[in-house]
């Protein structure tokens, strides 16, 4: 079965290496866990798993291969017929029959009712009220009705079991789904350096055990707290082809917001420009230059644009070209002027990558960007922290 669930977990795109169900395999050879399904979930998943990204098709994966048999944490591993987990029927109960099955109680009481009718139950068992099996009232198995009841594979039919072995609980971390604020965050975390900045408010446990052992009495010691050093400028597109991606932004907006401390952010049109703004509402009376902008911010600042890269040719390539205003410069000078006051630059794209070659003005930022362009996707994201990693720390 265990090289069934390598093979499974190949043909699902998750790099599973022979090296890596070996030492599965001498892990379970040497005892490392408790003898029950959850341990042995936990460990495999740390052994196969290094991205994120792979966490939901590895719960598909390994309920697919051993279908989602559930028993208590410490409890023996119970060998329960497979067929047993499949739901034969759907017993329509009336509410006055629901209101007669009393809850059992908390979780350890459940539990430990589910090991006596275990222990007691010596054959397959279908409808009915006490024993486990399919349908009936039983609070255990699969189709029954309890208020607290736990249910053992098949599907949920009620939706009130305290615990469901094949509860996805990654099913937001998947790289092939669409970004979400939680997923976001994630992948700018990649984009770290720790340092210690600002007033010495933390206690330095280990600082501290050496003076006092050093001194003889107690000698404390504190230290700043330990934050994300990476400082992020922001240029996001606004406006016009932009409109569709507006959820998308707002939460990559949310998620920077929240990961990056030092982070200052600017709004644009289609193509960087002598102005920049902080304000839709007053883009046009409170407008920053963008030469300030370069000049107040060091060069250890990371640059990240986001935008659809969607517009005339011209407004890239020539003075005027801007549909809003007349510009003396072309926008390629502006963002030429940015990516070499910079090293560490990425443009993220909302719109899909393989349409990308079939607009001029795509192909023209992209160049622009030292084909630094990735689209505004898990991987892509992940690929433009990366990136940004490389330059200057």
């Amino acid at each position: 079965m265990l090289l069934n669930f390598l093979d499974e977990l190949r043909a699902a795109g998750i790099p599973a290496s022979l090296k890596e169900h070996l030492v599965l395999l001498e892990a379970l050879e040497r005892e490392v866990i408790e003898q029950t399904p959850e341990a042995f979930y936990y460990l495999s998943r740390a052994t196969f798993v290094k991205d994120e990204g792979l966490l939901d098709r590895f719960d598909q994966v390994f309920h697919k291969v051993f279908k989602g048999v559930l028993t208590d944490y410490g409890q023996d591993a119970v060998d329960i017929p497979e067929d047993w987990l499949k739901a034969v029927a759907e017993k329509f109960l009336s509410p006055e029959e629901m209101e007669k099955i009393k809850s059992l109680g908390d979780w350890d009481e459940i539990m430990k009712t589910l090991k006596e009718r275990l222990d007691e139950q010596q054959g397959r068992h279908q409808g009915g009220s006490k024993w486990i099996g399919s349908g009936g009232t039983s609070p255990f198995g699969n189709g029954g009705y309890n208020p607290e009841g736990v249910r053992i594979g098949g599907e949920s039919r009620h939706k009130r079991a305290i615990k469901v072995w094949e509860k996805r609980e990654f099913a937001n971390l998947d790289n092939t789904k669409e970004l979400g604020t939680r997923n976001i965050k994630m992948a700018l975390r990649r984009l770290r350096r720790f340092a210690r900045e600002g007033a010495a408010d933390e206690l330095d446990l280990d600082a501290t055990i050496s003076g006092t052992a050093r001194q003889g009495f107690l000698d404390i010691h504190m230290r700043a707290e330990k934050r994300n050093a990476v400082k992020l400028l922001l240029f996001l597109d606004v406006g016009g082809s932009m409109d569709p991606h507006i959820k998308l932004c707002e939460e990559l907006f949310s998620a920077a917001h929240s990961e990056f401390k030092n982070l200052e952010f600017f709004y644009f049109h289609n193509c960087l420009y002598e102005g920049v703004w902080k304000d839709n509402r007053r883009r046009w009376a409170e407008r920053t230059n963008t030469w300030d902008v370069l000049h107040k911010y060091g060069h250890d600042y990371k640059i990240v644009f986001v935008g659809d890269a969607a517009m005339s040719p011209y407004e890239i390539s020539h003075p005027g070209g801007s549909v809003e205003h007349m510009n003396e410069e072309a926008g390629h000078v502006w963002l030429e002027r940015v990516t070499h006051t910079y090293p560490a630059c990425v443009w993220l794209n909302p719109e899909p990558q393989r349409i990308w070659d079939y607009t001029q003005s795509s192909k023209m930022v992209r160049q622009l960007m030292n084909d630094r362009m990735y689209p505004l996707t898990l991987d892509g994201l992940d690929d433009a922290m990366r990136e940004l990693s490389r330059k200057h720390g």
